[in-house]
């Protein structure tokens, strides 16, 4: 469970590190942050359940409704969540394997390799493009009921 917490602040750390390289607006730095966590929450806690194939879509899934909610609150474009929260999941690791085997003369490896990272983006490319195909009515109505539970809550706490 500790390993889980320290993973999940790692990436959203290094989400807000990546963030502050490509010059995204300080003011979305928190919620950058809280996607690309969510992403690898959303993937730690699948790949037990699934294999890494479905565990990667479900993940990067999340990432872009919560960019695509983000946006809508903060009225802002979906691309500024969604570049630095997909940050964490991206198979970086992988395609430096398959550039080293290919270095290293070892074919087999680097088709092994290189298959797998290759189906991984696919994956994550399928997942971007099914969430970015959601009516973008239901992240205004998501956003619409939250910003009212917030308005009576605050009407609540004045009314005392």
């Amino acid at each position: 469970m500790l390993r889980l917490i320290c993973e999940v602040l790692a990436a959203g750390i290094g989400t807000v590190a990546f963030a502050l390289i490509f010059h995204v607006p300080s003011a979305y730095y928190w919620r950058c942050g809280v996607t690309g966590s969510a992403g690898w929450l959303v993937y730690s806690l699948c790949l037990p359940m699934f294999h890494a194939l479905p565990a990667m879509f479900a993940a990067t899934f999340a990432v872009v409704c919560i960019s695509r909610f983000s946006a809508v609150q903060m009225r802002c474009p979906a691309t500024i969540f969604l570049i630095a929260g997909i940050f964490p999941l991206v198979p970086g690791l992988g395609i430096y394997r398959t550039a080293y085997a290919l270095v290293t003369n070892d074919t087999s490896s680097a088709g092994d390799i290189g298959l797998t990272t290759l189906k991984t983006a696919i994956f994550m490319v399928l997942a971007i493009l099914l969430g970015l195909e959601l009516p973008s009515g239901l992240f205004r109505k998501l956003a619409n009921a939250d910003t009212d539970s917030a308005k009576i809550t605050t009407n609540k706490t004045k009314n005392r």
